[in-house]
């Protein structure tokens, strides 16, 4: 597109009974979709880069996932409810189909799962270290315990936490809205991400037409990416994986996200 029109919006859906889950919107509405979906502790504005990259060429919906608010309290409550709200928001837009859907960690959960289950066709799946295999009952204990106690201490606003959470986790200039997450995030919240995290599975049956890229690194925690990755090639014979060597839960998407688009815009024009 030579001429653009750039916009921003944010909207909320609301259901009877429910809050709100919020969409930020970028680029010209007439343009082709692309929907990013972030991660777990992770603020939409993650996807600052992407957005000033894709909104030149495409209507660009970023998603801010239940519990994961910074102006109202919302509670998270299944990997399965957040995609239908996805779809439900989409479809409110009058929106059916969508060119690419990007998520990373949990948000690549949701990714998968609103493109196996919402009938709304996809084009191009971007799956970042998206953990589809179910984890074992002790390490879904020792996650809930974990993420709860650095909740708990980025209430508190301890030093050596935050300073971890930046090193290891979130680059300093999202820390603010993540401390703003954090302060409204529940423990039940928190209790109900993890454990639909920890028991989702892939299955076999799958939507077709959809090109598919699965990355993830090789350190820490990285060997569940690699299984779910294998894992879905299984039943998806053409997905294609890019393994980041030397590279943490993503690492590149957060902390190199120049790098990221190169790999993704390489990827996508290579149809």
């Amino acid at each position: 597109m030579n001429q653009c029109v750039i916009f921003s919006r944010a909207d909320r859906l609301y259901r009877k009974g429910e809050k709100c889950m919020e969409f930020h919107s970028f680029g010209h509405p007439s343009a082709p979709v692309l929907l990013l979906i972030h991660g777990t502790l992770t603020p939409w504005q993650i996807w600052k880069t992407q957005i000033a990259h894709f909104s030149r060429s495409y209507h660009v919906i970023a998603a801010a996932l239940d519990a994961h608010t910074e102006e109202e309290n919302s509670e998270f409550r299944s990997i399965e409810q957040q995609a239908e709200k996805i779809a439900a928001h989409l479809d409110s837009q009058c929106i059916r189909q969508v060119d690419t859907v990007c998520g990373i960690s949990l948000g690549g959960v949701i990714a998968y799962h609103f493109w196996k289950a919402s009938g709304i066709p996809v084009h191009h799946l971007i799956l970042d270290g998206a953990p589809l295999v179910r984890i074992p009952r002790i390490a879904e204990v020792c996650m809930i315990w974990n993420y709860r106690r650095i909740l708990r201490a980025s209430r508190q606003r301890d030093p050596r936490t935050l300073a971890a959470f930046k090193r290891d986790f979130l680059p300093e200039q999202y820390l603010e809205s993540y401390l703003k997450i954090a302060d409204r995030m529940s423990d039940d919240s928190i209790c109900a991400l993890l454990r639909s995290v920890c028991r989702y599975e892939l299955t076999a049956d799958m939507p077709s037409g959809t090109r598919v890229l699965f990355l993830h690194g090789t350190k820490g925690n990285e060997m569940i990416s690699a299984k779910a990755a294998k894992r879905l090639r299984q039943h998806l014979p053409e997905l294609e994986i890019l393994c980041c060597e030397g590279r943490a839960h993503c690492e590149i998407a957060v902390y190199r996200p120049e790098k990221w688009l190169e790999i993704v815009e390489n990827w996508m024009h290579q149809a």
